[in-house]
């Protein structure tokens, strides 16, 4: 099946879409719809808050709504992670009054023990399903001890060329075969192409071990490639949503738009438009 063009799923989406994305509480998107729901049966779009991160957590809430998705991955500049329980209950209290469910947290880094500690008490307090983490490759024993304990997932994030940690999906694979099955990878789409590694494979690759994802697209297959728009770059996304579906995933791909950082929500919008307008068209008979 050849790569859906923006021009030819607009042609024959656009009015789908509009009823999807623009209308809706607060006239632009808010809460679930039918086609939601059709295309979104097997696995659930989400956002990450570090699309909102040059705002505050009302702000970031608002612009949230505004686009019609309701999982979000919440980062520590929305809530710190260093916030007393009550604090993380309250602010958690706030993300579903908005409509939101914060499903998850990152990305969190972890240098020490203490950290990995704070980082399983602040998503247990928050009531997540999952961390997205960094931790160091030393931690990764505490690590598999307070998913045991607190049966809270771990997705180690890819952070692409340059990284030392975990530059890759299969860099993280190989540190955490032994592992829980509930330690996983949160794929990075972008750092992943950035790396020269086809998204769709690397999907395949994590099988189970697919815990998240983090949903983008970028100018170029290189390190140098940058954020843009979803459609407008080099990741195959129709290929990489097909890839999804087929493995039976029932994790969130989660929009993590870092482009256009003090103005986000136009860009936003347009890739999550896309998006959907990808997943209506491959649930579509011919």
């Amino acid at each position: 099946m050849k790569k859906i063009t923006r021009r030819g799923f607009i042609h024959g989406f656009v009015g789908a879409l509009t009823g999807a994305v623009v209308m809706g509480r607060s006239g632009f998107g808010a809460g679930r719809t039918g086609l939601e729901e059709r295309v979104e049966g097997r696995f659930e779009l989400g956002l990450t808050s570090y699309t909102f991160r040059e705002f505050d957590l009302d702000a970031a809430l608002a612009m949230a709504g505004r686009v019609g998705l309701v999982r979000i991955a919440v980062k520590s500049v929305h809530l710190p992670l260093d916030s007393s329980e009550a604090e993380i209950r309250a602010a958690v209290a706030k993300i579903r009054a908005a409509g939101l469910v914060p499903y998850g947290c990152g990305v969190v880094y972890m240098t020490t023990e203490d950290e990995v500690d704070q980082a399983f008490a602040y998503a247990r307090a928050g009531g997540m399903e999952v961390i997205i983490g960094v931790p160091g490759h030393e931690l990764l024993g505490r690590v598999e001890r307070k998913v045991r304990e607190t049966g809270i997932k771990l997705a180690v994030h890819n952070h692409g060329p340059g990284d030392l940690l975990y530059p890759t999906p299969a860099s993280i694979l190989e540190r955490i075969r032994n592992l829980d099955p509930r330690i996983g990878v949160c794929l990075d789409i972008g750092h992943c192409q950035r790396s020269g590694i086809d998204p769709s494979e690397a999907a395949v690759a994590c099988g189970t071990r697919l815990l998240d994802v983090h949903l983008k697209d970028v100018t170029a297959p290189t390190k140098d490639g940058g954020p843009v728009e979803a459609g407008r770059g080099v990741i195959d996304l129709p290929r990489f949503l097909r890839t999804l579906a087929a493995m039976d995933y029932r994790g969130t791909a989660a929009f993590e738009y870092e482009k256009d950082g003090r103005d986000p929500l136009p860009g936003l919008a347009e890739s999550v438009g896309y998006v959907r307008g990808v997943l209506a068209a491959q649930e579509t008979p011919p």
